[in-house]
């Protein structure tokens, strides 16, 4: 029983000594990654781009159909969220796949502004961390989200909502319905498989998967999310 004790106390100590590990070496690859950009700089640089988008000149429904799909506890959890990440490994494992990841909208944001090229897993995921901390301590979430709204990839060469809207919907953001919202909401989850141009059925299928999150999340009705008309996307070119 002693021994058995031991045993338990030095994997506990081993563990600890790798996680304080893992965080020095994080922490480190986040200060030299801000020191060359610091993130106020970042942020100015985005919202200074010809192509970004503020959030009141996009639809509601379509900030809470990313919200709704993405990370259904934005606004309740921190840079991080440990329900999610749970949850996403019993979806994993009980699936037997890797359909879900437990990245938050601030972490996604932190990877496409800082580590979209990194290719070090472990590394950018540590980095995403610490950045997201740093999002959230000084910037609201409703900011937060706009920067995503204004990084995150489409396919086809589109970064932001604005070159999305264009390419795909030949109209600004502002103009968007209900019906293009849930759709673009829903492709960047995996832009080589749900963009419109690249599988208009499994792009169909991920958007009724937006509008079901959006339901269970009451964003909006069950009668109106029975109405949405799906057709434009044969047209998308």
């Amino acid at each position: 029983m002693k021994l058995l004790r031991k045993i338990l106390i030095c994997i506990l100590v081993i563990l600890i000594l790798a996680i304080i590990g893992l965080g020095i070496y994080g922490y480190k690859f986040y200060k030299d990654t801000i020191n060359q950009v610091p993130l106020s700089t970042r942020i100015e640089e985005i919202r200074n781009d010809y192509t970004f988008v503020g959030k009141s000149d996009m639809p509601k429904e379509y900030l809470d159909a990313i919200v709704a799909v993405e990370d259904r506890r934005f606004y309740n959890h921190g840079p991080i969220d440990i329900i999610g990440i749970g949850r996403a490994i019993f979806s994993n494992l009980k699936n037997k796949r890797l359909g879900e990841g437990g990245s938050t909208i601030t972490q996604q944001v932190a990877k496409n502004i800082y580590f979209i090229e990194e290719r070090n897993v472990v590394k950018r995921k540590l980095g995403e961390i610490f950045v997201a901390i740093d999002l959230e301590k000084n910037y609201e979430k409703d900011d937060i989200l706009e920067i995503y709204a204004n990084t995150i990839y489409f396919g086809d060469g589109y970064y932001g909502i604005k070159e999305a809207c264009n390419g795909y919907l030949k109209k600004e953001p502002k103009d968007m319905n209900l019906a293009e919202s849930t759709m673009l909401a829903g492709v960047p989850n995996a832009p080589s498989v749900y963009a419109p141009t690249a599988n208009k059925e499994l792009c169909k299928q991920r958007q009724k998967k937006v509008i079901s999150s959006m339901v269970e999340e009451k964003c909006i009705s069950k009668e109106t999310a029975d109405g949405i008309d799906q057709s434009f996307i044969d047209n998308i070119e």
